[in-house]
């Protein structure tokens, strides 16, 4: 396939009038777009388009009236169709605190799901975000309180095992006991997140030391950041690398707050994330999050004592938010392909328009962002 006359959001994050050559569901060039070009197969006309990355979602629960704790590998494809659909082209979909037994089902059918599953016009399934059960009972929010247990190298090496490798990132509070230990034991098999947590600063910066890299949904479920005491937000703010995850849906976050999050960690930290659940793409109504009942209304979701349980909002219309919100293309786009990917360990392969990376491209209107084409193979 050829692309050309569109802007092209390079590997270097800005864009330029390129073409775009792929083969096989590989990018094999990406050439000026002026050079002359003897192509024989399907030729693409991006006039008043963006070329993008595929975007990747990191940290969302479900969507289409699925969830993947339902642990089947019907709910994985209804998932991967409708995150597909919407320009999301790799996905790390996130567990809750549930009893193991269940833990492990969901992560040996997710394992299954990517030997099997053909990936056409769905999104690829790159990884397992495990949110729960290692968090604080304080912070626990819309996961089950009585379910949350103290974090488990010897547990998290056995779900490994069950997934084939696919835990890709785990939310973990390190006030726990064992939970700095935990870290500095497999930091170096997975990725690790600090969120849904009560600590302090020199317990974050403990934590980073260890091996963390990553907070789950900055702001949300942590202490705020004070001038006498900066929290796990300062702590990430000193400790270059660490990553930031943030929910654009205008419910989780300000405005003030995103543009001070882009600003305080620069758009090479920065993730966007979905945080959705089954109730994204669906109408109002009665759904369900880790077993909890949740009510939907307009764009927010909810527990019965109104605690905001995930979002409804799918990823392109957060990357959509955040623009409207004063955040520059070019940095929204970082924090949906990029970033995501580098925090996992999987921008060898996927994130950015890149020769030898996979074909993940999108087509989006210069005008209003709109989603006009995805492109896989």
């Amino acid at each position: 396939m050829l692309i050309k006359n569109g802007l092209v959001f390079t590997e270097k994050c800005r864009f330029e009038h390129l073409s775009v050559l792929t083969e096989d569901g590989v990018i094999t060039g990406v050439l000026p777009a002026y050079a002359m070009i003897k192509y024989g197969g399907e030729v693409v006309d991006a006039s008043g388009c963006y070329v993008v990355p595929g975007l990747t979602d990191i940290h969302f629960h479900g969507c289409a009236g699925h969830d993947l704790c339902e642990g089947t590998a019907e709910a994985i494809s209804s998932i991967a169709e409708f995150e597909y659909s919407q320009g999301v082209t790799t996905i790390c979909p996130a567990t809750m605190t549930l009893p193991d037994e269940d833990i492990a089902e969901i992560l040996r059918t997710a394992g299954e799901y990517t030997k099997n599953s053909a990936d056409k016009d769905r999104a690829k399934l790159i990884g397992v975000h495990l949110e729960g059960p290692f968090i604080s009972p304080e912070k626990c929010g819309a996961q089950k309180k009585e379910l949350i247990q103290p974090p488990s190298a010897d547990k998290l090496r056995a779900w490994q095992s069950i997934s084939g490798g696919l835990i890709k990132l785990v939310t973990i509070a390190p006030e726990t006991d064992g939970a700095i230990e935990c870290i500095r034991q497999l930091s170096g098999s997975m990725r690790f997140s600090l969120g849904h947590t009560s600590c302090d600063y020199d317990t974050a910066v403990e934590a980073f030391g260890a091996g963390a890299d990553h907070i789950t949904h900055l702001y949300n479920a942590m202490p705020p950041f004070n001038h006498r005491a900066p929290s796990l937000i300062g702590a990430a703010f000193d400790t270059a690398g660490v990553f930031a995850e943030i929910i654009c849906d205008g419910v989780h976050v300000s405005e003030t707050a995103v543009r001070a999050a882009f600003r305080l960690f620069g758009d090479d930290r920065m993730i966007l994330i979905s945080d959705s659940m089954e109730a994204a793409g669906m109408p109002d109504g009665e759904y369900q999050l880790g077993g909890q009942r949740v009510s939907v209304k307009g764009n927010r979701a909810v527990l019965s004592d109104g605690t905001l349980a995930g979002s409804v909002t799918p990823l392109a219309d957060c990357l959509r938010t955040a623009v409207e919100m004063g955040i520059p293309l070019e940095s929204a786009l970082k924090a949906a392909t990029i970033n995501p990917c580098r925090s996992i360990g999987e921008d060898k392969k996927y994130g950015s328009i890149s020769v030898g990376k996979a074909a993940h491209i999108l087509l989006l209107d210069r005008k209003d962002l709109s989603l006009k084409a995805v492109y896989t193979r």
